[in-house]
Order: structure tokens, then C-alpha cells, then sequence
């Protein structure tokens, strides 16, 4: 096992030479692929003296090498290439090298590598090094002109084509980029064309190139692209700089997209959609995925990050970009919930566990272990409260300012942040430390009344993390909207700016002690503690004008509702029924807000909170409690669900639109409701007569969840079968609907099926993630489902050590539970580290996490 090496932010040199440009050449054949490589170097002037020269490469079998034509013997140690100083030229000069790689044996799918007899790369954030000898690091940006010889039909790489005949092609980037920007794929392949004109006139070819027989599916795939472009150029003011740009659908792909210059790389599943085999929520994920892709040109690829270190620099940013451009494309409140919920599912579970780690983080094993949510999901709160504290305003300075001062930099937070106190004349220093602190703020807020005089106070509290056991306070911006007790808003919404500890606000001349309405739009990523009075939370879900916390009073209540039941044996509390029956009736209301109210909490969510406040979740308990909870929900509701799904039930022609798509969210909702009162029929009779995957998929979940649908699933996998992207939601649906006791003896059937392809990452992320999701069967008291995770993730490992590694963190809440549980979840942990030949990427996450406890 080769020692693992931690890097430290505060380390950073510049490289010793400056790349003024690569000419590579590839020579494609499936075990013997040659890279001709020949670079234009000379010396760094911010690193005076003489330097050696040290590339990296990994898995290369080493050819030849030559500075200015002249034959040099480097010394090749690990993983890189060393030539000493003495042997260099003063000035300017020229290295060629020759390696072969074998892309036919690449499983962890990193560098060149195949996917079903296409050559596709991946190189972020160090595959680079596995083509060639390189500087692989994100501030060493250069010029690329790539040639590639192979007898295939479609040769693509980076920038535009400037030639080709019968079995090669070449291409020219003239936009200088690091190497893990680089991109080559050469196949089969078949292209969906359109084309845009940019603001300026610039007349740019687009094309989606997938398989021969899925160009049918990429039509809202092309659409999401042209309207993604259209959006930055109005809000942003960014033009596409080249003259082509092509996205290639891949079905082996570690990530769900890949950002590289004029020729971005996908994940299948997040091109391929039609009505037939793409959900709406399919629809909605290749909608932002490809507008997140895309702004990453000039959030990422004309300005990237200097090192590692920065990557949320262009990842929050991006995923900021990407949300805006959402919620202006569909309905920005429901997007901002589902946003919500997504981030408290995947970054308020990483901040409170073992993998807790800064915004920027200080030092890292394998950088591939901190593509993580808090980088993306809380990366993108900070920008967003960046935003709310400098107004629109000035947050449009800073991003032109940004723009201008920082094209074609490899740039810091702290380039970030300058130019934000340069275009608005803030100090930011205090903010900085979302940056550097890790953990979710809590928020304890308490409230009094005196004549006339409102207070609202605020204590904020910044919890430890693993090596951060101290923390300052935060600037935290606060929105908050008053209301009079019959539902009046008597103060519109607000932006309290907390900065200290311990700090309150008054709002005077009030006629009645108002409601208050906090942390509007979730302004800030913090957890609030507040023990609101008897009937505030029903009041505001019917009263509150912020779409996102009359949501937000609705999911409190129905959490507090859950947690008594799981903690007491209480029964349903009327008040939750009641006030969800009156948001679900409320035709005023938009259908896909609806849905999102009767989605019940989370079990995994439910846990979370209950170990939030010293108490140990019993996975069993909650997994009861919802479901008595969504049992008495669908009595309460009664007929007017029938009268619901009546009226949602059209034969409308089918649009991925919002307004389609909120409609059939509610449907559905409706559906799965209904089937807890008529053990099936309706949903059995929806599947039948199903016109969308959307119906499909819903209608089937509901059969499942009454443990109905044998002779569905049956049904669905003779139609589907040779679908893998269909096949995994096959996977997916009967092990989340699975009892505790029976879900990792059902996920290992699973396992064992012809149709399930373990070395494919969506195929194991999938039905493994899957168990890791169904909180009370992974978590179940056997222990079995520790085991069977613990068994595969040893079985990829050896493999594809990227997807092993993150799949992992399905242990991140194990210290959480009770002794039972712990004891039999830390000897799973024990067992993976004591194997041999564990990957660094794996040992990484699994030391981590065992550090726990």
C-alpha cells in the first residue's frame, strides 16, 4: 500500500515552470494507447533559482524523453517524473515524452479510459496524470492542440477542430486551461444538432452525441443547453467563446457531469430523457445539471481555482449559478425547498458527523474525497448570503468585477472575497470564517412583548468538529416578516444582520404581539431552536406569505408530531392533519408546493434532529411512526382525495413543464395516499394505464409501499430490461419500499440478478445506496445490512476506489445510534481497514469515520 500523504492549504508554491502550450498526440488502440506529449516550458519567475522539473504520472509505462531533441535520462520514482535543475535550459524550452496506457484495463474509470468500446476521459481532479507526464495541478493552465489517430468515425477533444481525414482529427483550445479541463472521446457515435447565436452574432454549433439509437432522447437535453445559454448571456453577461460545443453522453462515468472546455462529458442518465422512460424529476435533474455544466465556462474554466484547496470557489459558485437558473425556469419557491431539503439531507448530515470539514478545507489525503455537499450544497448558501448582504446591486459589481479582473486567473476565496469589498466597501473579514469554520450554526431565538415593543433575540452557537473544537461567531443574515394575529403581515420581510454572539432587535409602534416568520426564504444554512407557542406553526403554514416557511411550519410541525410518536407512542396529533388537509385543499395554492407539503419528514431527517438534541433515534420507531402518520393523513383527507385525483387525472398531451410536472406531483401524492385506504386497485389500474415514467414509477411505488406489485414489477422489467437507466429506478423502488428486516436479504437477490452490472457506478450506487437510504433497514438491529455494504464497497474497491470511497458514507451517522447498533457498525468499519490493499481513497473515509467512536 503505497503511505498516504496529507497536503496542506498552507504549503501552496507556484509550479517551477510556466506551460506556454501542449501538442499532444494519442495513437488509440484499447491496451496499448500511445500519448506523444511535447510541452513548451521556462522557468517561473515567481519561483527564482534554478528548479527541478517534476511531473506527474500514474500507471504509465514510460517510452522515451527529450529536452530540446536531445535524449535525458529523468528519474522516475512513484508516481512522478523528475528532471534535475542542472540539466535544464535557462530560458525557454522544449520536453517531448512517449508513454502507453492501457485504457481497456482503466476500471476506476480516471484518464483514458473505455466505456462499452468507446474511449472517454475523466480528470478531474487528478486523472490527468494517468494520459501522461504532466503538471497535473489546477493553476498550471496552458494551450492545447490535440491530434488523435484512431480508425473510428467521431474523434472529439477540447476547443474547436481545425482538421481531419479518414482516421484522425485535431483540435485547438486557444482558451489556456489546467489539465484536468482536458478532455478526448473517440466512438460510435451519433450526434442531436442545433445551433445558437450568441449576443454578439457568433454563430455556434451544438451537438449531443450519444450511442446509435438514443438520439431520440436528447431534445430537452438540447433545450436545456440553448436556454441555459440564453440565461447567462441576460443575467450574467457571459458569451460562449467558441465555435462548437458537444456534449457526450457516457453510460461508465464516475460523476453526474463533467465541465471540460467546449466538450463537456455526462452521465447518461442526466442526458437521455422522453416521456416514456424519464421521470419528471428525471427532466428537472438534466435541466440543472446541464445549465450547471455549462455556467462552469466562465465559473470554472475561464477563471478556475489556484489549487484543491479552492474548489468551492467554482463548485458553490456554479451551484448557485445553477439554482437561480432553475427557480427562474420553474417555480423559485418549490426550488428553493426541494434545495432546502436536499441540503439538510446530504450537508447538515456530513456537518454533524465524522466527515465534518470546512467550506475550504485546511489539508487533504485523496482530493477526491471532498467533492462533498458542504463544497457544493453549502458552498452555494454562502454565495447566496453573500448576495442577500450586498443586495442585487452589488452583487452584480462584484461578479463584473470578478469577471474582468480574474479571466483567465487561477483564483482564491481570497480573489473571491476582494472583489466583493472592492465593488460594495465591506469588510468581509468576519465573513471569511464560513469559509474556514466547519458545522452548521444553531440559532436559539427567543421572544418577548412590552408595550407595543417586539423583540426578537438571537444567540447563536457554533458547535465542534473534528479538530475545530473552538468557533467564532458567524455574520448571519436573518429575513424575517411579522404577522398580525389574523394572518395580516403587518412587517414584509426584513434582513436582520446578526454579527455578534448575542443580539436583538426591536420592532416598535405594533398595535398586537405579532407571529413572527423567521429565517425567510432559509437565509442563512443554520439550525433553529425555537419552542414556538401552541398553534404558531399551523398558523403560519396557513397564514405565511414567504412560500418557504409556511412550508418549513408545516414539515416542524409533522417532524415535532413524528418525534413524539417515535420517543412517547403518542398518537397523530389533530392539529398536523388538519392543517396539511387545508393546504392540500387550497386550490389557490400551486399543485407542486402542495405535493412537497404532504411529502412526510424523512426517517434519516427524523434521526438527525432527534440526535440533534441528546436523545438516541431508534430507526424502528421512526420508521413505525411515519408510517401510522401516513396512514392516519390518508383517513383524515378522506374523499377530497378522491375528488383530488379526479380533477388532476387529465389526458392532457405530455410537457416536461413545471406546471405539467406539479400537477402530476400532486397526482401522485394523491395516489400513494389513496392506496393506504384501497390496498392497491387505483394504483394498480394508473400503472396499467400509465402515458408517462412519471405515472409509471408513481403508481408503482404506491403498490409497493401496501407490499402490492408482483406481477407490476414483473411487468416493468419485461418492458424495460434492456433500459439500465430505466432499470436502476426498478432497482431502487423495491428496496426503499422493502421492511427493515427484509431489506439487505432482498438488496443481495438483487445483487445476484443477471441485468445487475457491479463495476457500473450508477448500477452499484444505486441498489447500494439505496439500502443505505432506507434508514431502518440498513440500520437495522441484525447488523445485516452493515455487512452486505461493507462487503461490496471491499469488492469495488480494488476497482474503482472513487465510487467505493463515497459510497462509504452510507457509516458517516453510525455513532449516533445505540450501543448495539454502534458495536456491530464499528466492526464492519474495523474489517474494511484491516483488509488488504485497501485503496487510499477508501482508507481516507473509513479512518475518518472510525475516529468517531
Amino acid at each position: 500500500m503505497t503511505e498516504q500523504k496529507t497536503v496542506y492549504l498552507a504549503d501552496y508554491q507556484p509550479f517551477s515552470h510556466i506551460v506556454d502550450s501542449v501538442d499532444l498526440t494519442f495513437r488509440l488502440a484499447p491496451a496499448a494507447t500511445r500519448v506523444i506529449a511535447r510541452l513548451a516550458l521556462r522557468p517561473n519567475p515567481e519561483r527564482p533559482g534554478r528548479n527541478d522539473l517534476r511531473l506527474d504520472g500514474e500507471g504509465l509505462t514510460h517510452l522515451s524523453c527529450t529536452v530540446d531533441g536531445q535524449p535525458v535520462t529523468p528519474q522516475i520514482e512513484g508516481h512522478s517524473l523528475t528532471l534535475a535543475a542542472k540539466d535544464l535550459p535557462d530560458g525557454p524550452f522544449t520536453l517531448d515524452t512517449e508513454v502507453e496506457i492501457a485504457p481497456d484495463a482503466n476500471t476506476a474509470l480516471e484518464g483514458l479510459y473505455m466505456s462499452n468500446g468507446m474511449y472517454c476521459t475523466q480528470c478531474e481532479a487528478e486523472g490527468f496524470r494517468k494520459i501522461t507526464w504532466y503538471p497535473d495541478r489546477p493553476d498550471v493552465m496552458s494551450r492545447f492542440k490535440v491530434r488523435i489517430e484512431a480508425d473510428l468515425p467521431i474523434l472529439l477533444s477540447n476547443g474547436n477542430p481545425t482538421a481531419q481525414g479518414k482516421g484522425w482529427a485535431e483540435w485547438d483550445d486557444p482558451w489556456p486551461k489546467p489539465a484536468y479541463l482536458f478532455a478526448l472521446v473517440a466512438g460510435d457515435l451519433r450526434a442531436h444538432s442545433a445551433d445558437f447565436t450568441t449576443a454578439s452574432g457568433r454563430k455556434v454549433a451544438l451537438n449531443i452525441w450519444v450511442r446509435p439509437g438514443d438520439e431520440d432522447r436528447c431534445a430537452y437535453a438540447m433545450d436545456s443547453l440553448i436556454r441555459s445559454m440564453r440565461w447567462d448571456e441576460q443575467v450574467y453577461g457571459r458569451e460562449y467563446d467558441l465555435d462548437v460545443f458537444n456534449i457526450v453522453a457516457v453510460d461508465d462515468f464516475n460523476m453526474g457531469a463533467m465541465e471540460n472546455k467546449g466538450l463537456n462529458i455526462f452521465n447518461s442518465r442526466y442526458v437521455l430523457a422522453s416521456p416514456e422512460t424519464a421521470t419528471d424529476d428525471d427532466y428537472a435533474r438534466i435541466e440543472a445539471i446541464i445549465a450547471h455544466e455549462y455556467f462552469h465556462n466562465w465559473t470554472g474554466n475561464r477563471i478556475t481555482c489556484r489549487d484543491w484547496f479552492q474548489l468551492c470557489l467554482k463548485e458553490g459558485l456554479t451551484v448557485f449559478r445553477d439554482h437561480q437558473f432553475s427557480g427562474d425556469m420553474r417555480s423559485a419557491a418549490v426550488r428553493r425547498i426541494e434545495d432546502v431539503v436536499a441540503l439538510r439531507a446530504r450537508q447538515f448530515r456530513e456537518d454533524a458527523g465524522p466527515l465534518a470539514h470546512q467550506v475550504r478545507p485546511e489539508s487533504f489525503v485523496e482530493i477526491n474525497n471532498f467533492y462533498t455537499a458542504t463544497v457544493y450544497e453549502k458552498g452555494a448558501e454562502v454565495i447566496g448570503m453573500l448576495k442577500s448582504l450586498v443586495g442585487d446591486g452589488g452583487y452584480k459589481r462584484a461578479l463584473d468585477l470578478y469577471f474582468d479582473r480574474h479571466d483567465g486567473d487561477a483564483a482564491t476565496i481570497e480573489d473571491w472575497l476582494k472583489v466583493f469589498e472592492d465593488a460594495t466597501d465591506r469588510d468581509l473579514t468576519q465573513f471569511k470564517l464560513w469559509y474556514s469554520e466547519a458545522g452548521t450554526p444553531r440559532l436559539k431565538v427567543e421572544d418577548s412583548w412590552a408595550d407595543g415593543v417586539y423583540t426578537l433575540t438571537f444567540t447563536q452557537k457554533n458547535p465542534p468538529t473534528p479538530g475545530q473544537p473552538e468557533k467564532q461567531p458567524k455574520v448571519i443574515p436573518v429575513k424575517v416578516g411579522l404577522l398580525n394575529p389574523n394572518g395580516d403581515e403587518v412587517v414584509p420581510t426584513i434582513m436582520l444582520e446578526m454579527t455578534r454572539a448575542k443580539q436583538s432587535f426591536r420592532f416598535e409602534g405594533l398595535a398586537a404581539r405579532p407571529v413572527p416568520s423567521i429565517l425567510r426564504g432559509f437565509s442563512a444554512p443554520v439550525v433553529m431552536d425555537r419552542k414556538p407557542v401552541a398553534g404558531e406553526r399551523a398558523f403560519l403554514l396557513a397564514h405565511d406569505t414567504d412560500p418557504f416557511n409556511k412550508w418549513e411550519a408545516g414539515r416542524a410541525l409533522a417532524k415535532e408530531v413524528m418525534a413524539e410518536m417515535a420517543l412517547k407512542g403518542t398518537p397523530v396529533r389533530s392539529d398536523w392533519l388538519d392543517a396539511v388537509a387545508a393546504v392540500t385543499f387550497d386550490d389557490t395554492l400551486d399543485p407542486a408546493f402542495r405535493a412537497l407539503c404532504l411529502r412526510l419528514p424523512g426517517e434519516d431527517d427524523l434521526a438527525q434532529t432527534i440526535a440533534a438534541t441528546g436523545r438516541i433515534p431508534d430507526p424502528a420507531k421512526i420508521h413505525a411512526a411515519r408510517r401510522e402518520m401516513a396512514g392516519a393523513l390518508a383517513i383524515r383527507l378522506g374523499e377530497g382525495l378522491h375528488r383530488l385525483y379526479k380533477e388532476l387525472d387529465d389526458n392532457a398531451p405530455f410537457s416536461p413543464s413545471a406546471d405539467q410536472a406539479g400537477r402530476r406531483a400532486l397526482k401522485i401524492a394523491a395516489l400513494q395516499l389513496l392506496t393506504r385506504r384501497d390496498g392497491g386497485k387505483l394504483a394498480a389500474s394508473a400503472f396499467a394505464r400509465a402515458r408517462s415514467m412519471t405515472e409509471e414509477i408513481g403508481a408503482l411505488a404506491a403498490l409497493l409501499d401496501v407490499h402490492q406489485g408482483e406481477k407490476e414489477l414483473v411487468a416493468f422489467a419485461a418492458r424495460w430490461g434492456r433500459d439500465a437507466n430505466v432499470m436502476d429506478k426498478w432497482y431502487a423502488l423495491q428496496i426503499a419500499s422493502a421492511e427493515p428486516g427484509e431489506a439487505a436479504v432482498l438488496t443481495g437477490r438483487l445483487l445476484e440478478t443477471p441485468g445487475f452490472d457491479w463495476k457500473n457506478p450508477n448500477r452499484f450506487r444505486t441498489v447500494i445506496g439505496a439500502l443505505a437510504a432506507n434508514h431502518a433497514g440498513f440500520h437495522h438491529r441484525s447488523g445485516a445490512g452493515y455487512r452486505l455494504v461493507a462487503d461490496w464497497l471491499l469488492k469495488l474497491d480494488p476497482l474503482n476506489p472513487q465510487t467505493a470511497s463515497r459510497v462509504s458514507t452510507a457509516f458517516e451517522t453510525w455513532p449516533r445510534y445505540d450501543a448495539t447498533r454502534r458495536r456491530l457498525a464499528r466492526a464492519e468499519l474495523d474489517r474494511m481497514l484491516a483488509a488488504p490493499g485497501l485503496s487510499g481513497d477508501l482508507r481516507e473515509m473509513l479512518e475518518r469515520m472510525r475516529a468517531a467512536g
